[in-house]
């Protein structure tokens, strides 16, 4: 006999109770929150979370591209829209750029993503892929992580400015931009997962989708600690240089 599915009620407590988990609980992260990090791994986290925010709208044209639901469609492109840009809002990944140049990197070498750690790039790259292969519906539940984003957005906006009176103020605008956007999707996030997860194994399936997405997030930030706390970047025994592999087809 199988398990009664969860209520959307229940459902939607189960997704929540995934924050556990969410990445704002990284010793990385609660370090930059309590201004115990370096004016270099800040600048690292930027560098590196930028290849994120480069992906984001590439995930999202992909689950488009699988979604044959027209009025999906056309509230779903707004996130695309968020990160690069429409007329009159020069979008999330101009907002990032300007907080690279507000934590003192260089613009040209952030666009070049030459600084991304493996690590990071394997996982952007493994979200990017799980986004144009799984049915949208499941591609588009992924992104709940957001659920826990505001609280993040704005730990960063409470305390960087206290701690880190070197960043540039105006780099913050994308943190705040965020804020807003973030409760948006997760209410058109809801309504697709609420309403397609129906029964306990695809409600199971999905909370399985929900943690993949924070073991990517995770995993970021696993790499990012082992470059500029632990100070063992890719190659370190072998090399300081920069070695590895800058973007390629895989």
């Amino acid at each position: 006999m199988s398990q009664p599915a969860m209520s959307p009620a229940e459902f939607e407590q189960a997704l929540r109770a995934k924050g556990a988990y969410y990445h704002i609980h990284h010793p990385f992260q609660v370090a930059m929150y309590e201004g115990r990090s370096s004016r270099e791994q800040i600048q690292g986290w930027v560098a590196n979370r930028f290849y994120y925010q480069l992906c984001i709208p590439l995930k999202d044209a992909a689950i488009m591209a699988n979604c044959p639901d027209r009025e999906t469609r056309r509230e779903w492109v707004q996130r695309i829209l968020d990160h690069d840009g429409a007329p009159g809002d020069p979008g999330g990944i101009e907002a990032w750029l300007r907080l690279a140049e507000a934590v003192g990197l260089d613009r040209e070498q952030v666009l070049s993503t030459e600084l991304v750690l493996p690590g990071v790039r394997f996982a952007v790259d493994a979200y990017v892929n799980f986004a144009r292969r799984a049915g949208w519906q499941e591609a588009a539940s992924s992104s709940l992580t957001e659920l826990f984003a505001p609280q993040i957005h704005q730990s960063r906006l409470d305390s960087w400015p206290q701690h880190y009176p070197w960043i540039d103020a105006g780099g913050y605008d994308y943190f705040r931009k965020r804020l807003k956007e973030a409760r948006r999707d997760v209410e058109h996030g809801l309504r697709i997962t609420l309403g397609h997860y129906t029964t306990f194994a695809a409600q199971q399936r999905m909370l399985e989708i929900l943690q993949f997405k924070l073991d990517v997030l995770w995993s970021m930030l696993d790499a990012m600690s082992m470059a500029y706390e632990l100070e063992r970047p890719p190659y370190h025994t072998v090399t300081s240089e920069r070695v590895w592999h800058r973007g390629i087809a895989l």
